[in-house]
């Protein structure tokens, strides 16, 4: 006889099998690495040539208090194309999330501190990430069954 209680208790068992972490752990790569290359591509024109808006962002409106808004403007932006071709590809993947948990820290600590909801969305697919790896859907998992550089066991 198939009880309510038993059939819940098995719920989170079929959960795990259905949604398996390699599926979670792409979801949570892709989803960030849209929001920050979307970001990045803002602030370009052509393929990486920095507009004058960006420069006057990173001088008014962001002002960093940490280094000068021109190096801030490369900075930032080099991060925002370069992190996230690296989660989609899921190379140095723990890396790449903790340079995105960095940007948002520094976005929330000192220029939208009120828009803390929108960065604990963000956050929250990256530490998944920090703290459980790519998943075997990525590059670091095919180097790593490999034996390949630092991903030798």
């Amino acid at each position: 006889m198939n009880t309510p209680s038993l059939a819940f208790s098995s719920l989170p068992a079929w959960l795990a099998r259905a949604l398996p972490h390699d599926l979670v752990a792409l979801a949570c790569r892709f989803s960030i690495a849209g929001i920050f290359w979307l970001s990045g591509r803002t602030k370009v024109e052509g393929r990486f040539t920095l507009t004058d808006t960006t420069f006057l962002l990173f001088r008014q409106d962001y002002a960093l208090p940490l280094i000068p808004p021109h190096w801030a403007a490369y900075l930032a932006t080099t991060a925002e194309h370069v992190l996230p071709v690296l989660l989609v590809l899921g190379l140095g993947t723990r890396l790449a999330a903790l340079g995105v948990l960095a940007m948002t820290a520094v976005i929330q600590c000192l220029v939208y501190p009120s828009a803390w909801p929108t960065h604990l969305s963000w956050a929250a697919p990256m530490l998944v990430l920090v703290a459980q790896g790519p998943g075997r859907w990525s590059l670091d998992h095919v180097l790593a069954v490999r034996g390949v550089g630092p991903w030798r066991a």
